[in-house]
């Protein structure tokens, strides 16, 4: 009999691993997928993933149910196996779930690389992180642009983030600002992909990833897997970079998958070491070289940069900043806060007193929040852009300093002024990113 299957998700991870193992793998025949569960994300759940996804054998597509539900649908449904399927976990809660599947009679389990990773016919080069927020995102970019510099066409695969249409985003591609019209991105899509467009990068995602990889091959002479949310890579990888966060030292060791990334890693970038305690420098780099006792260290910063620093000083600040470093990213403050401090605002203001609707939720449901300093950018949907429109024009502030990587005015107009917080990675001493890609021009590119 076939093994009744439900995967556990936030529209990302999950929907990867159905495709790879469950419609196409070779072992397919044996498994029923009867739901996908959802969390972490807001309003993805009551969907169904759709049959022009799931393939012939589920013609009705599959229900997508909330992950709250998962005693009753474990019983109601008869399943035999969960699969967790999505990242930024602490150890304690991966297993908190285990128990709730096996104490409701299922079998609970992890997929590895070896079972959900594709091959690419290019190079392949994985930007991963031990969390969310860690800096990431800078680490790709100067990949990105160290290779195109080297005259390589680089092309960036992120991570999934399919929060509409699911038979819309099969596969996207994105070159110019209008791609991100086009598809309806949310901020957190755009978080991402503005950044890669600034630099002349074309970026694909979307919800089948072997489909992605076909058509990004095509155009370029290195893949980049822009990693997201602390996941392992979709795409085997011929050089593995993984971002490391002093400023949460211990996690690399407590977080699923960011450890699973650390002892898979080629090389470890420890960031932000020039706003961290040495100690907690010494902390990291010291669990990563018992973890993984070959991976090449690299430190480095993220340094900060304001077009007009004068706009912020003696300032009342809104600060704004990146919304999943702040939501399971688990920080209480970003980018934006520091540079507030840096660059002399007069006051920070608290917006609590200003919260609504699903920013309220937010606050609620995420303790980190609770200082009130620091507003994430939350706009998973138009109705909640729209509810953090209202809260930034219900503050009462000179400026909004906004710690997002894209610039908010291109989403909502507000009714005070946004000065922009930038940061690059910028790497201390050697070896260094390009000392990396030298080792991987030479064995892949050169021949």
């Amino acid at each position: 009999m076939k093994r009744r299957v439900l995967l556990l998700g936030a529209a990302g991870r999950d929907f990867h691993n159905f495709n790879v193992f469950f419609r196409d793998g070779p072992f397919a025949d044996k498994y029923e997928v009867v739901a996908f569960t959802a969390t972490q994300i807001p309003n993805i759940e009551g969907r169904m993933y759709p049959r022009e996804l799931a393939g012939e054998r589920y013609p009705a597509g599959i229900p997508i149910l909330p992950e709250s539900d998962l005693p009753r649908i474990i019983k109601e449904k008869n399943i035999d196996e969960v699969v967790l399927a999505y990242s930024d976990l602490p150890y304690d809660y991966v297993m908190e779930k285990a128990s709730v599947v096996l104490a409701n009679g299922a079998d609970f389990k992890l997929m590895g690389p070896e079972s959900t990773q594709i091959s690419s016919k290019k190079p392949v080069i994985s930007i991963c992180a031990v969390r969310t927020g860690c800096g990431k995102s800078q680490t790709t970019r100067k990949v990105a642009l160290e290779l195109k510099n080297r005259g390589y066409k680089v092309v960036a695969i992120r991570h999934p983030m399919p929060y509409g249409d699911l038979r819309e985003q099969i596969c996207q591609r994105f070159e110019t600002y209008a791609d991100l019209d086009k598809h309806k991105c949310t901020i957190e899509e755009r978080e991402e992909y503005e950044p890669h467009i600034d630099n002349g990068i074309i970026v694909y995602a979307g919800v089948d990833y072997g489909e992605i990889l076909r058509n990004a091959e095509k155009e370029a002479d290195v893949i980049l897997w822009d990693g997201g949310n602390n996941d392992f890579p979709f795409y085997r990888s011929d050089l593995q970079i993984v971002v490391a966060d002093p400023l949460r030292a211990g996690h690399e060791r407590s977080y699923y998958p960011g450890s699973t990334n650390i002892r898979m890693a080629d090389y470890v970038v420890i960031n932000k070491v020039d706003s961290a305690s040495p100690e907690s420098v010494e902390l990291v780099r010291k669990n990563i070289t018992e973890m993984n006792p070959d991976a090449i260290i690299i430190e480095a910063a993220s340094p900060l940069f304001i077009d007009d620093p004068k706009s912020v000083k003696g300032k009342k600040v809104l600060v704004v900043e990146d919304g999943p470093t702040l939501t399971h990213g688990g920080m209480s403050i970003g980018a934006a806060y520091v540079a507030a401090k840096k660059f002399g605002a007069k006051e920070i203001v608290n917006v609590v007193p200003y919260v609504k609707g699903s920013i309220k939720e937010a606050f609620e449901k995420y303790k980190q929040l609770g200082s009130g300093y620091v507003l994430p950018a939350l706009g998973y949907g138009e109705k909640q852009l729209e509810e953090l429109k209202e809260v930034i024009d219900a503050v009462e502030c000179d400026i909004v300093l906004s710690g997002t990587p894209i610039d908010l005015n291109r989403v909502i107009r507000v009714n005070k002024p946004i000065v922009r917080v930038r940061y690059e990675l910028q790497e201390i001493g050697k070896p260094d990113i390009s000392d990396a890609l030298d080792e991987f021009e030479e064995k892949f590119l050169k021949h």
